[in-house]
C-alpha cells in the first residue's frame, strides 16, 4: 500500500491520543525514521503525514532524526518511531480516582481501524482474496482508503470538553481492545458494563471477522469496533457532555456503566446476543 502519508498522523495520533486520556495537552512531538537507502518521495510523504497530524494534536514537530543503514532494512521498508510530550494541570490531571458505582460510559466513535491489530488484518486479507484497489465489499472505497483511514485525533474536541465540564476518566482503545484498556482507568474494586448493540459497529469489522472466523471476544480484544475514545462520567453530567460533544459534530454514543468489580469487563448486546 502506498498510503505513507497515513502512517504519519498514525504516528502522531497514536502518541496524541496516549497523552489525551491523562487530560494532557500535546505540546510538542519528535520522530524517528530510518531504512536502507532513503527514498526522498516516501519519506516526503511520511514526514508530510507527521506533519499534519501535529496539526490536528495542536502540537509543534520539535525535529526528528533520519537514519540511513543499508543491508539492515530490505529495499522499500522502513522503520518509524516518535514520542510526544504533554503538559497537564496538576489540578486537573484525570486519573480515574473519582470513578464511582453508577457513572456512565460515553464512547466517541472512531474513524475506521485505527493504529491496531494490522498483523491480524493482513492475515485476513491475505485469506480475502481481494487486492489493494478492489472495491471493498458493503463501501464505495478501495480497500486500501477503508484499511488506511487515518486514526482519528480526539485532541482538539476533549480538551475543548474538558475546559467546561469535568471528566473522571478516559480510555484510548487501542492495542488490547476494550478488554485490556478500559481496566487500566477504573479503580481496585470497579468494573463495567457495556451493551454493544447502542452503537453501529462498522462493516469492517463484521468483515475482518467473517473473512477471518475470528471469535467476537476476540476481536473486541484487538479492535476498537467503532468506539476510539472512551469518557467516563457521573450520571448528572453525562447528558451534558453528550450534548457538547455532539454540538462539536462528534458521533457519541452511551455505552454503558460502572459497577461493582475486579477490573472485569463484561459486553452484552449485539453479536454477544446473537
Amino acid at each position: 500500500f502506498d498510503k505513507h502519508d497515513t502512517v504519519g498522523i498514525d504516528l502522531v495520533a497514536m502518541s496524541a491520543n496516549d497523552i489525551l486520556v491523562q487530560g494532557a495537552r500535546p505540546l510538542l512531538f519528535l520522530d524517528y525514521f530510518a531504512t536502507g537507502k532513503l527514498d526522498v518521495d516516501k519519506t516526503t510523504q511520511v514526514i508530510a503525514g507527521i506533519a499534519e497530524g501535529c496539526k490536528q494534536a495542536g502540537c509543534a514537530l520539535l525535529g526528528g532524526e533520519t537514519a540511513e543503514m543499508p543491508d539492515m532494512y530490505a529495499d522499500g521498508e522502513y522503520d518509524l518511531a516518535g514520542f510526544c510530550v504533554g503538559m497537564a494541570d496538576n489540578a486537573k490531571i484525570v486519573d480515574g480516582s473519582g470513578i464511582r458505582v453508577g457513572d456512565v460510559l460515553i464512547g466517541l466513535a472512531s474513524s475506521g481501524i485505527h493504529s491496531n491489530g494490522y498483523s491480524l488484518v493482513r492475515k485476513i486479507l491475505d485469506k480475502s482474496g481481494l487486492g489493494p484497489d478492489d472495491t471493498m465489499p458493503g463501501s464505495d472505497r478501495t480497500v486500501k482508503d477503508v484499511l488506511l483511514e487515518p486514526t482519528y485525533i480526539y485532541s482538539d474536541v476533549v480538551r475543548n470538553l474538558m475546559r467546561d465540564l469535568p471528566v473522571k476518566g478516559m480510555v484510548h482503545i487501542t492495542g488490547g481492545g476494550f478488554y485490556d484498556n478500559i481496566p487500566r482507568a477504573l479503580p481496585e474494586d470497579m468494573a463495567v458494563e457495556i451493551d454493544s448493540s447502542v452503537w453501529q459497529m462498522p462493516t469492517i469489522f463484521r468483515l475482518l471477522q467473517q473473512w477471518g472466523n475470528v471469535d467476537w471476544h476476540e476481536m473486541y480484544r484487538t479492535f476498537n469496533m467503532g468506539i476510539g475514545m472512551l469518557i467516563m462520567a457521573s450520571r448528572e453530567e453525562a447528558d451534558k457532555i453528550k450534548a457538547h460533544l455532539e454540538a462539536e459534530n462528534e458521533t457519541v454514543y452511551e455505552i454503558g456503566r460502572v459497577v461493582r468489580g475486579n477490573h472485569d469487563v463484561t459486553i452484552k448486546g449485539g453479536v454477544f446476543d446473537e
